[in-house]
């Protein structure tokens, strides 16, 4: 098999995105991949990450998965996941750690919004879900309302109202988790004020 068909086979195998690990671990070399870079059959997404030129833009879901599967999809997003959000945000909110290196986010074929979050607080209400056919890590309903406490001042005031009230109305609501992420998060006393209002006392 050549060069072209292995490479092309790893990435096939990674759906779309392959790493120079990917290729190495099959036996080709930096300098197999710099120049098939340079003939125009690889394309170099980000450092250390490539898809075959000219192929189908990747799913930007599929790209959140590959290049930062650290990150959590959180707020506008998991709001429009839940169904708590009738628009889709035209970009990503992703949750990454504080000491997470600002320049692995700059990628070309993504735009997102990102919230630097504490160590201590980023795996609260961490789970995963189906998006578009991808798995990708997602804050539960429970900790997306604590953010919208959080982040309050991020977030319009439609939206936030709007994602308070079709909370409220969710029969898959967990309120004993909420007051446990509220409190840990620091949003307790505000959040269960308004939620205390919506929930009939």
């Amino acid at each position: 098999m050549d060069k072209k068909e292995t490479i092309k086979n790893i990435i096939n195998n990674n759906d779309g995105i392959a790493k120079t690990a990917d290729f190495v671990a099959e036996g080709l070399t930096n300098y197999d991949v710099a120049s098939l870079c340079k003939e125009g059959y690889l394309e170099r997404i980000r450092h250390g990450y490539y898809q075959l030129a000219g192929q189908e833009d990747i799913k930007e879901e599929q790209v959140l998965a590959s290049l930062l599967p650290e990150s959590i999809v959180c707020v506008e997003s998991a709001l429009f996941y839940y169904g708590y959000n009738d628009f889709a945000p035209r970009q990503w909110s992703i949750a990454v750690p504080r000491t997470f290196s600002r320049t692995r986010l700059h990628i070309d074929s993504l735009t997102a919004k990102v919230y630097f979050v504490q160590p201590a607080l980023f795996e609260i209400g961490k789970t995963s879900g189906d998006f578009n056919g991808v798995q990708l890590a997602v804050y539960d309903r429970e900790r997306t309302i604590c953010d919208c406490f959080k982040y309050r001042t991020k977030l319009d005031t439609e939206m936030f109202n709007k994602a308070l009230n079709a909370y409220a109305a969710d029969t898959e609501k967990n309120l004993c988790n909420l007051s446990g992420y509220a409190k840990k998060m620091q949003v307790y006393k505000k959040l269960m004020d308004v939620m205390e209002v919506l929930l009939g006392g």
